[in-house]
């Protein structure tokens, strides 16, 4: 699940053209928890799911849904 999200968020981020510092920026969350959650070693609450969904203007469940190649 870690993984699945960290590839979610990353892929997420890129598709919306923000940086991880800009998603700090937007989300408090430090750059490097950032990079550690696209890497797959966080394991984020449905808080954390749930306010960098809010930075990045998605549904907290496109964090969570596996994509067609899973």
């Amino acid at each position: 699940m870690r993984k699945l999200v960290g590839r979610n968020f990353a892929r997420l981020r890129r598709e919306k053209g923000l940086t991880q510092e800009q998603v700090e920026e937007r989300s408090g969350f430090s750059q490097q928890y950032l990079s550690s959650l696209e890497n797959g070693r966080r394991n984020p609450t449905v808080i954390t799911l749930y306010e960098l969904a809010q930075a990045l203007d998605v549904s907290h469940l496109d964090l969570v849904q596996p994509t067609e190649f899973e």
